[in-house]
């Protein structure tokens, strides 16, 4: 006689500082997730609530205190190895059919709930986790940066960073300033004004891993009111440089159950083509060829064309969306990981990006979208 056992247990997974387990428990197919922050988890269990009143998420069934920490089940959604993301679409080497129809069901969802819910927003009433609370004394640029200092580059560029404002940059043929100190500075001080915020209604961290194909949402302990700036900047940054370049290349286990991932990392990884400092002119040269895949380029550009401008025509007629995204794409750059952690040739291409960001002539557009492979005109 065979004895069925009423729970099966899948592999378990981490993320950043949580455990993931898929389970079955008597025939249901469940996702357990399970987190050592009890303020996390609070604000995950409200952020569902209000998510799930405006998009499509899974069921949260229950959840527990356990021991060290709390345990949420949420209905498991159909996927598998390669399966049931974002991320799977992005994964190939040309955009599908089903890209582009998700993209259209991605945009329209969040058009039609951002213009429902936008108002202007007092920043202490909005979800501050990733710009706020990281900008804040004590926060990831204090963490990373306060009182520190690094080669730009070593064996490459070996001038500290806070020295680059001492030399003229030449990127890509193009001059460009970097003050290493009053860039920190004025994040520092934008994310500590009081200003109103155009926020609406998101889930806040809308990554290829956090987007469910077919389309739904995971991941809520971001979700509420977001800044509309943020979160444009938000899925573009990740989009075009940390979920094909980056996160697989310093935090690969994420993608464990996504393999596909890595085959296509070095279509998004740029190549950096020169690297020099003239001492005489006090310039330093860095070129550099953006890559991007044509799937991501894709998804970048339907998400600007259908989302993006059609939302600021709304919110911000007449308005410079250079000057609206650039201090939340200076913080994604800046506050995801530690750039003196990266390897020499990836911090360069990021500080690069960000001297391009706080540049006068940053042009969203084609800083999202690279040159190298031109986007479709809008």
């Amino acid at each position: 006689m065979t004895i069925r056992l009423p729970i099966r247990l899948g592999p378990v997974r981490r993320f950043t500082r949580n455990l993931l387990c898929p389970v079955d428990f008597l025939g249901r197919p469940l996702l357990l997730k399970y987190t050592r922050n009890a303020t996390e988890a609070r604000e995950e269990i409200r952020g569902h609530a209000r998510l799930a009143r405006h998009y499509r998420v899974p069921a949260l069934h229950t959840h527990l205190r356990v021991p060290g920490g709390h345990l949420l089940a949420y209905e498991r959604l159909p996927g598998g190895t390669d399966q049931g993301l974002l991320l799977d679409l992005l994964n190939a080497d040309e955009p599908s059919s089903d890209l582009h129809a998700y993209m259209d069901r991605l945009t329209t969802a969040y058009r039609e709930v951002i213009l429902a819910t936008a108002w202007p927003t007092d920043p202490a009433h909005i979800v501050r986790k990733l710009y706020w609370d990281r900008a804040a004394h004590s926060g990831r640029l204090d963490t990373y940066y306060a009182g520190k200092d690094f080669l730009t580059a070593e064996g490459l560029i070996d001038v500290p960073v806070s020295r680059l404002d001492t030399y003229a940059l030449s990127i890509n043929g193009r001059r460009h300033q970097l003050d290493w100190a009053a860039t920190l500075r004025w994040l520092r001080a934008h994310f500590a004004t009081a200003e109103p915020v155009w926020a609406a209604l998101t889930q806040g961290d809308p990554t290829d891993v956090n987007l469910a194909h077919p389309l739904a949402w995971f991941d809520y302990d971001t979700a509420g009111m977001n800044s509309i700036p943020g979160e444009f900047a938000n899925f573009l940054w990740y989009a075009s440089a940390l979920g094909g370049w980056l996160v697989p290349t310093y935090n690969p286990a994420a993608f464990a159950d996504h393999p596909a991932t890595f085959a296509h990392v070095p279509a998004n990884t740029p190549e950096i083509r020169r690297a020099a400092v003239n001492y005489t002119t006090s310039t330093i040269h860095i070129d550099y060829t953006p890559r991007l895949s044509a799937p991501r380029r894709t998804a970048v550009t339907a998400y600007w064309n259908q989302l993006v401008r059609p939302v600021s025509d709304r919110l911000w007629p007449g308005s410079d969306l250079a000057n609206l995204l650039r201090p939340y794409l200076a913080m994604r750059i800046l506050g995801v990981y530690n750039l003196a952690d990266l390897t020499a040739e990836d911090r360069l291409v990021l500080l690069a990006r960000l001297a391009e960001a706080m540049s006068p002539a940053f042009d969203p557009i084609t800083y999202f979208c690279p040159l190298e492979s031109p986007c479709p005109a809008p």
